[in-house]
C-alpha cells in the first residue's frame, strides 16, 4: 500500500530553480511508486502558468515576495511559514514530511510534524548558517541560524544531500549525527533538451539563468560582457532571473544599452528556447561565500539543450567542464570571463557538438534518477519510523 506524502516548498513549479525542479522530479517519483504526494507551495509570481502536477496534488498560498518576483527575506519567508504550520495541522492523516529550505520552514515543519506524532525528511541542498556566513552575515545571527538548522536537522528522520560537498558540511554541523541519504544532483532533461524550438530571432547570444545574488555572483559576467561590448556589436546577453543583485546589476548593464536584457522571470520552456539556440550559457559560484562545494546546476540547463557553457568561479563543476570538454572554466574574475566569452564566440559549435553535450547531461545528471533515489529514501525513512 502506498504512503501519504506530504511536501513542503516555498518555490515549485512553474518557477524556474533548481529547487522547483528537483522536487517536482521527487514528487513524480513518487507518485509513479504507487504514492500519494500532496505539495504545499506559493502562488507562483503572475505571468507564470501553473503547472500541472505530475499526478501531485497541489495546494498553493498567496505570499510576499521580493521586488525581483522571489520568496526570499525574513518578511517573505514568515509569508509562507507562518500559514504553512496551520496548513498542515489541517491536513488528513499522513505517513511523512519532505521539507525544502530554509531552516525556518524546517523549524515549522519539525513543530507542526512532532504536533501529528510523523516523521519529516530535510531535502538539503546546501547548508544555509555556512552561506550565511560566507556572504558576511553578522557572526550572532549565523551563530543563532546554526543553531537552529542544526536543530531541524538532527530532528529529521531523514535527510538528502544532493553532493559530497554538502554531505561533508551536514557532517560538521550536526557531528556526525545526520541521516543522510545522498541523492545527487540534475536537470529535467525532459524540458531542457535539443529537441524543441529556438529561439525565432536567433542571434550570438549568451543565456543566464537564474538567481542573481551575492553567492552566484553573476555580475562577472555583465562585467565581462561589457569588456567584449565593442569587439562583438552583434553579441548580446539575456539575463533570466531575480535576486539581490538584480538592481545592481541593472546599474552596471547601463552602457550596454538593449544589448544585455534582464528578462526576469520566465518558465523552463522559454529558458529552454533561448539556450538551444545560444552561443553560450553561463553559470558561476563566487568563492568564499560559504557555497565553494555548490554545483549551479544551471550549468546542466545549458549543456543539456545543447550549448556550452562558460562556468566562473569555485566548485565540482569547474573540474567538469574541463575534463569533459563542456565548454571553458575560469576563475571568477571579470576579464577572464570576458576572454571565455570571446573565445565561445569565435569558436562556435556545431550541431554535432551540441549533440554530445545534450546526450552528456542525460547520461549523468538527468533528474529522473536523481527522483528515484530521493523518492526511495523518503520511503525508507517513513518506514522505519513506522514501529516507533
Amino acid at each position: 500500500m502506498g504512503l501519504r506524502i506530504l511536501l513542503a516548498t516555498r518555490i515549485y513549479l512553474p518557477e524556474a530553480g533548481a529547487a522547483a525542479y528537483r522536487l517536482a522530479a521527487t514528487a513524480r517519483a513518487l507518485t509513479e511508486a504507487g504514492h500519494e504526494v500532496t505539495v504545499l507551495t506559493t502562488r507562483p509570481p503572475r505571468g507564470l502558468r501553473v503547472a500541472e502536477g505530475a499526478g501531485a496534488r497541489i495546494l498553493r498560498w498567496p505570499v510576499l515576495r521580493d521586488a525581483s518576483g522571489a520568496v526570499r527575506g525574513y518578511l517573505q519567508y514568515a509569508s509562507f511559514d507562518l500559514p504553512l504550520f496551520f496548513r498542515l495541522l489541517a491536513q488528513k492523516p499522513f505517513d511523512v514530511l519532505l521539507v525544502e529550505p530554509p531552516p525556518t520552514t524546517g523549524v515549522v515543519v519539525r513543530l507542526a510534524a512532532a504536533l501529528r506524532r510523523r516523521p519529516y525528511v530535510y531535502f538539503s541542498a546546501d547548508v544555509s548558517s555556512d552561506a550565511a556566513a560566507g556572504i558576511g552575515v553578522d557572526p550572532r545571527v549565523v551563530a543563532v541560524l546554526r543553531m537552529v538548522e542544526r536543530w531541524v536537522i538532527t530532528g529529521a528522520s531523514g535527510v538528502l544531500s544532493i553532493s559530497t560537498g554538502v554531505t561533508l558540511a551536514l557532517a560538521r554541523l550536526t557531528a556526525g549525527r545526520a541521516r543522510v541519504a545522498e541523492v545527487g544532483t540534475g536537470i529535467d532533461t525532459d524540458t531542457f533538451s535539443l529537441a524543441g524550438p529556438g529561439d525565432p530571432h536567433p542571434g550570438r547570444t549568451f543565456v543566464y539563468a537564474g538567481t542573481m545574488s551575492e553567492i552566484q555572483g553573476a555580475g562577472v559576467f555583465v562585467d565581462g560582457f561589457l569588456k567584449i561590448l565593442d569587439r562583438y556589436p552583434d553579441a548580446r546577453l539575456l539575463m533570466y532571473g531575480g535576486g539581490v543583485e538584480l538592481e545592481e546589476l541593472r546599474r552596471r548593464a547601463v552602457p550596454a544599452g538593449e544589448r544585455i536584457r534582464f528578462m526576469g522571470t520566465a518558465d523552463g520552456g522559454t529558458i529552454a528556447r533561448a539556450l538551444r539556440t545560444a552561443t553560450a550559457g553561463l553559470a558561476s559560484v563566487r568563492p568564499a561565500r560559504g557555497y565553494d562545494f555548490a554545483f549551479a546546476t544551471k550549468a546542466f540547463v545549458s549543456l543539456s539543450c545543447g550549448a556550452p557553457v562558460v562556468y566562473a568561479g569555485v566548485g565540482p563543476l569547474r573540474q567538469l567542464v574541463t575534463e569533459h570538454k563542456l565548454g571553458q572554466s575560469v576563475d571568477w574574475d571579470a576579464g577572464q570571463a570576458a576572454e571565455a566569452m570571446a573565445q565561445a564566440l569565435e569558436q562556435p559549435v556545431d550541431d554535432v557538438e551540441r549533440r554530445r553535450l545534450s546526450e552528456w547531461v542525460e547520461r549523468n545528471y538527468s533528474l529522473r534518477s536523481v527522483g528515484r533515489r530521493a523518492a526511495a529514501a523518503i520511503a525508507d525513512a517513513a518506514e522505519a519510523f513506522r514501529p516507533r
